[in-house]
């Protein structure tokens, strides 16, 4: 059973009249997903694709019954894109937008909070669910059905993990990016816990990213939510070669960790993991894939 989206999931598009709601309502629809509706103020009677637009979103719930909404609204409007979302009742809103002020991001959660709409972004490639559902801007032939739940802080590193994994014949349940904002809905916290109620998921590929403190949370809370003897959770971050972030040098290296190794402390576990080293002739995306062939 996928998390978020699936066959069922009914998607409105928010600024499907844009040049990327247009060009990615297409991509969508070839996919399979069952995009019934969007919304443009003011642009309301076209058609884009096939696809009838409205100016509210309410209109859209009214008429096609919607479920989730995907928002490729500019900047300046997504907040109140994002709110009337939620307004509506829409669950999960995926918001692909970059560059929302932080200020606005903070309102927008706070709102899906009280209201318990699940927030995927801002600033996501989004959610796929192979062969099911993609409300999102990755390129689907990448993906295929299977066992493996994937999420990521990065867009580009979730299509090469997912293409590495499909090469590799590892089939995903459902991907998503959670966000590369400092302000975002899901955090791998919340998605590990979907994933390991999800009957599914079998073993699940957790991507980190420079900046913020996502990982360690998530590595803190995974020993309870991973139950070792159902499912396997491997996680790495890489960083650039002898590149400066902020006032110090980091070597290239990977931050990996599996939930059936339990008897280190996190601290130990930690220096481990950090002395450890790619070698040229093994990828990160080659050692992630063998890890999980061997669940």
């Amino acid at each position: 059973m996928p998390i978020l989206v699936g066959r069922k999931t009914k998607a409105i598009v928010q600024g499907i009249t844009g040049s990327q709601g247009d060009f990615h309502t297409k991509l969508m629809l070839e996919y399979g997903s069952k995009i019934v509706a969007g919304t443009t103020p003011g642009k309301g009677g076209t058609v884009v694709h096939g696809v009838p637009v409205f100016d509210s979103v309410q209109e859209a719930v009214e008429k096609f019954k919607a479920t989730a909404s995907i928002i490729f609204v500019p900047a300046p409007g997504a907040k109140d894109a994002t709110l009337e979302a939620i307004a509506a009742g829409l669950n999960p809103v995926i918001v692909i937008t970059e560059g929302i002020p932080v200020k606005d991001e903070i309102q927008m959660m706070e709102v899906a909070k009280l209201k318990g709409t699940t927030i995927i972004g801002p600033n996501t490639p989004g959610i796929i669910t192979p062969g099911q559902c993609k409300l999102g801007i990755m390129p689907g032939h990448i993906f295929k059905p299977g066992k493996v739940g994937l999420v990521s802080r990065s867009g580009t590193l979730t299509y090469e993990i997912a293409a590495s994994l499909t090469n590799a014949g590892l089939g995903q349940s459902t991907c998503l990016g959670v966000g590369g904002d400092p302000v975002v809905g899901l955090s791998f916290v919340d998605v590990l816990e979907m994933f390991r109620k999800d009957t599914a998921t079998k073993a699940i590929a957790m991507i980190g990213e420079i900046g913020g403190n996502a990982e360690e949370m998530a590595r803190i809370r995974k020993e309870d939510q991973i139950p070792k003897a159902n499912r396997r959770l491997c996680c790495w971050t890489c960083r650039p070669t002898r590149k400066a972030h902020g006032a110090r040098r980091c070597d290239h290296h990977r931050e990996g960790w599996d939930s059936r190794n339990e008897n280190r402390s996190p601290q130990t576990r930690r220096s481990e993991d950090r002395s450890q080293t790619w070698r040229d002739s093994e990828t990160p995306q080659t050692t992630l894939s063998n890890t999980l062939l061997s669940t």
